[in-house]
């Protein structure tokens, strides 16, 4: 058993600082890592001050000196995909540390509250993923390995979480309650690439998304002052919330391991918590760049549409309006115009029940994930990532005319009228709409409504429309007068 890092004054120390012992690295290194492929691997721990470290891996040998604080850092050169296992040793005079069983492949973390956490099989409250016994029993992948990081908060960034990587086993799947949605992630791509994949799941259910964002981040967006005025004072709280424990104690003891991105689900705490659909997307950005520069790399970030769920008949004393999902939806998509290498996917074709939060096939969910970042970054731009997205409307007559981008083989599902339209006019008096398919737009109208002018798709919590593309993938709910952000 390696011992533990402390932090003292801010500086990182390991045990091996007071003891003289073999160098001491925090716990994200150990048997049966995956090493991420074409970067410039970090690697780093502490030893004694001034003391010589070297690194031994895949033919290459680094050297670091660790500074007065202890700390040293080397950074392997990049690597190339390998299922061949290798062996990591770390020595200095006073030690040596191997790690085993080393893999290069593709690592990801996948983070956010539960519909995120939530794992395959049993868990307190809620019911088993879709097919979880078969999808268990069958989970032996000797090439993808798993990291679950332990729910921790701190009041400033740690230096090490606990944890160890697993080989992909049932028993380890089952065991570490991993991730449904981010195994199928891994599964999916450690079958297309044909590389060994690293998993790290760092979430927690019930948080929302200022617990995972760094303090410094919060001060580059005007609308979250109160939160970075907050997160300058450990223990104050703003919003009901005391900003950044869950990315001081699970996120910022990771970096700089090196990952090729994120995945990301997140969001119902913040609806039904503040119902801040105003500043969700403020909130995003400053966690994607606060994220991106602790890790200081551009990396992607591919996140998911919260789940169709009856918020206002299960949880009416905190939402009170059916259409407050659709404008937390609203809010979710605009993030995507507004950061480069994000990409968004839409679930309102998952939920089996809407009465409970968490929808049980996380199978689609962590594919549909996997196809952005096989599309955009392993080439595999065969793939399709979005269902048909609102692009305009034009009135003829009495009908609105709406065109879609992404909408080759327009269709609906069940081969009946497209649903969950509604049309209004100026009046701003909402009434069910008639749609039909006319090759790649929808005409809508109704009786009521003479001249149209406002046009709603699925723009209530409970909605699971009919309409798809030739992919199979949902339309995107949108309302044609989006208000201004």
């Amino acid at each position: 058993m390696r011992p533990p890092f402390f932090l003292v004054s801010g500086v990182l120390l390991g045990a091996a600082f007071s003891l003289h012992a073999a160098p001491v690295l925090p716990h994200i290194f150990g048997d049966h890592m995956v090493l991420q492929s074409g970067m410039a691997d970090p690697v780093w721990g502490t030893a004694s001050p001034g003391e010589k470290v070297e690194v031994k891996f895949a033919g290459q040998d680094k050297t670091a000196t660790a500074d007065a604080t202890g700390r040293w850092e080397v950074k392997l050169d990049p690597l190339t995909a390998s299922a061949t296992a290798g062996e990591m040793t770390v020595s200095a005079p006073s030690g040596t540390v191997t790690f085993t069983d080393v893999l290069v492949g593709e690592t990801w973390l996948c983070s956010g509250q539960s519909n995120m956490e939530k794992p395959l099989g049993e868990q307190k409250g809620q019911k088993p993923t879709l097919n979880a016994v078969d999808d268990i029993k069958a989970a032996n992948f000797p090439t993808i390995r798993l990291f679950k990081v332990p729910k921790t908060k701190a009041a400033a960034p740690a230096a090490d979480v606990q944890g160890q990587w697993q080989v992909c086993t049932p028993q380890a799947v089952d065991g570490s309650k991993f991730s449904a949605a981010g195994y199928f992630f891994g599964r999916k791509l450690n079958q297309q690439l044909g590389v060994p994949v690293g998993l790290i799941d760092s979430t927690w259910g019930g948080t929302r998304i200022e617990l995972w964002t760094p303090a410094g981040a919060f001060a580059k967006e005007k609308s979250l002052a109160d939160l970075a005025e907050a997160a300058k004072t450990p223990g104050a709280k703003a919003e009901g919330v005391v900003p950044s424990v869950l990315y001081n104690g699970q996120i910022a003891p990771l970096a700089p391991y090196a990952i090729k991105g994120v995945i990301w689900y997140q969001g119902e705490s913040n609806l039904m918590d503040v119902n801040d659909s105003a500043t969700y997307p403020d909130k995003m950005v400053a966690l994607l760049h606060g994220w991106r520069s602790t890790w200081g790399e551009d990396f992607p970030f591919y996140y998911v549409l919260i789940a169709p769920h009856l918020y206002h008949v299960v949880r009416s004393a905190q939402v009170a309006s059916p259409e407050a999902e659709p404008v937390f939806w609203e809010a979710q998509a605009s993030f995507l115009k507004r950061e480069a290498k994000t990409g968004m996917i839409v679930t309102t074709d998952l939920v089996d029940n809407l009465l409970d939060i968490h929808p049980r096939d996380k199978k689609t969910v962590g594919e549909r994930l996997a196809n952005w970042a096989l599309n955009k970054n392993y080439n595999r731009t065969d793939l399709p990532l979005y269902g048909p997205v609102f692009k305009s409307m034009k009135i003829e007559g009495t009908k609105a005319i709406i065109t879609f981008d992404h909408a080759e083989g327009l269709k609906t599902k069940d081969q009946k009228a497209p649903n969950w339209f509604t049309i209004a006019g100026k009046n701003g008096i909402i009434y069910p709409a008639q749609a039909i398919i006319n090759g790649e737009t929808v005409e809508v109208s109704s009786p009521h409504v003479s001249k149209p002018a406002i046009i709603r798709f699925a723009w209530d919590e409970g909605a699971q429309p009919n309409l798809f593309n030739k992919d199979g993938l949902p339309a995107l709910p949108f309302r044609s007068n989006v208000p201004s952000r």
